[in-house]
């Protein structure tokens, strides 16, 4: 064995996977699991949970796996995370705890998001269950928006004895688990309603179909209904368009409806009632993580796929390993180019999209150089569909509806970092709703703080 080399991860064949929307990665067995285990030197100043936005004692989970302790790992992964199949399969690692693990410097970094998906997978094969939560304390917290942010404060509030209750805007729980990431790289049945299904075990209730704002609001929830505070994790689904001529044109979709109607509606299978128009070309606006997701699953509903993004390679802001699978998979990627106008036919559908060609100047404010258009580089490219996925913000409703709520200039509802703690007493924030369109495990590490704010605001109370 070379302690210096990662145990490679099974995954599915790229031409196969390109035409189905099973699960690419097939992770580790017991063996493999134990074996990259191994490779861990267990650091004494572990630095890769200090990368962890839920600080899991990640040295401790490992050396029980090289233990063949898988239950005992599942416990240790439990105390920190309510989403650790999640976690494992869709967190950026590399620029987390794999980024810090010491073992890195010299070869590669122990693969702890496979470790993680691994145990987590075992422990739901096994009918492991996380640890049952403390007596109840009468105390009622109620959250809104059941994505990761909500699902982790919602968990580690029952742990501490809290009566929850999860309101849900949408028919099923699970916010962008369920509606934003793709079955092949987030599996629905076997992964995400199991974790929900975890967490509801720790005594958590989920109300859905309930728009807080319209259905009900912050202060009824606090006024006539009894609850002692409030967490808002309601995420950032309103999407981004780029105010150019044409973007009205049928055919043009948000990357978050079109993922909408394949990852919670299935509008990939036969006998959808919400089915997707059948593109043959098909042009993706953006290079982050949702870009790849909405180029991905356009391929594999039978289109030529491209990605155009006004930066290079070296700047495109999705993961590494999802850029990696794009490309095996047949994604094209239209770089340097940045799009002007949307073409429309004579009935009003997408026929083409004209751009023009960039170049890399000097660094803007994130540090990345700024794209700079190449001029007389007009061209057109014959597409039939063009899926924007430049980010998304938060949906006013909550906040225009809730009295003292104070936010910022993007409607992003404005909350301390370590604890979430608004401006309204009693009511606390994280996740997307607070800093715009983020990661799953940033989300997840916002409602452990709103969590902890809460407990905290509650017991100074009695």
């Amino acid at each position: 064995m070379d302690v210096l080399k990662k145990v490679p991860v099974r995954e599915q064949n790229a031409k196969e996977r390109a035409c189905n929307f099973e699960e690419v990665c097939l992770g580790y067995n017991i063996d493999e699991a134990r074996e990259e285990a191994s490779r861990c030197i267990n650091c004494k100043n572990a630095q890769c949970i200090k990368g962890c936005p839920v600080s899991i004692n990640i040295p401790g989970f490992i050396e029980k796996v090289k233990d063949g302790d898988i239950e005992g790992a599942y416990k240790v992964l439990s105390e920190s995370s309510s989403l650790p199949a999640v976690c494992g399969r869709v967190c950026p690692q590399e620029s987390q705890c794999e980024g810090k693990c010491i073992r890195g410097i010299k070869g590669d970094p122990i693969s702890i998001g496979k470790l993680e998906r691994f145990v987590a997978d075992w422990a739901a094969e096994n009918g492991v269950k996380p640890a049952a939560p403390a007596e109840k304390n009468g105390k009622k917290v109620a959250v809104i928006g059941s994505g990761p942010a909500g699902l982790s404060c919602a968990g580690d509030l029952a742990k501490l004895g809290y009566d929850v209750t999860i309101f849900e805007a949408l028919h099923e729980a699970g916010g962008v688990l369920v509606y934003g990431i793709p079955e092949f790289r987030l599996p629905k049945e076997t992964v995400v309603k199991r974790e929900i299904e975890n967490v509801k075990s720790l005594g958590v209730k989920i109300e859905t179909n309930v728009v807080v704002g319209k259905s009900v609001t912050i202060d009824s929830l606090i006024e006539d209904e009894g609850f002692d505070a409030v967490f808002i994790g309601s995420g950032a689904g309103l999407p981004k368009f780029m105010g150019i001529p044409g973007e009205n044109a049928n055919g043009v979709f948000s990357a978050n409806e079109y993922l909408t109607r394949s990852n919670l509606m299935k509008a990939f299978k036969s006998d959808s009632t919400t089915p997707i128009m059948e593109s043959k070309k098909v042009a993706v606006v953006g290079g982050g993580n949702v870009a790849m997701d909405a180029a991905r699953t356009a391929l594999r509903l039978g289109a030529e796929v491209h990605i155009v993004y006004r930066r290079s390679e070296e700047e495109l802001p999705a993961r590494v390993e999802e850029v990696h699978h794009a490309k095996e998979e047949g994604i094209i990627f239209d770089l340097l180019t940045n799009p002007v106008e949307i073409i429309e036919d004579e009935n009003g559908w997408v026929k083409g999209i004209k751009c023009v060609k960039m170049e890399l100047g000097e660094p803007d404010e994130s540090g990345r150089r700024r794209p700079v258009e190449v001029k007389g580089s007009e061209f057109i490219t014959e597409v039939d569909t063009v899926i924007m996925a430049l980010g998304t913000s938060p949906n006013p409703l909550i906040s225009s509806t809730t009295e003292g709520l104070e936010v910022n200039k993007w409607k992003c509802i404005v909350a301390e970092e370590e604890n979430g703690a608004t401006s309204r007493e009693g009511v606390y924030a994280g996740g997307d709703a607070v800093t715009g369109a983020a990661t799953v495990i940033l989300a997840m590490g916002a409602g452990r703080a709103g969590a902890k704010g809460i407990d905290e605001y509650l017991r100074g109370k009695n």
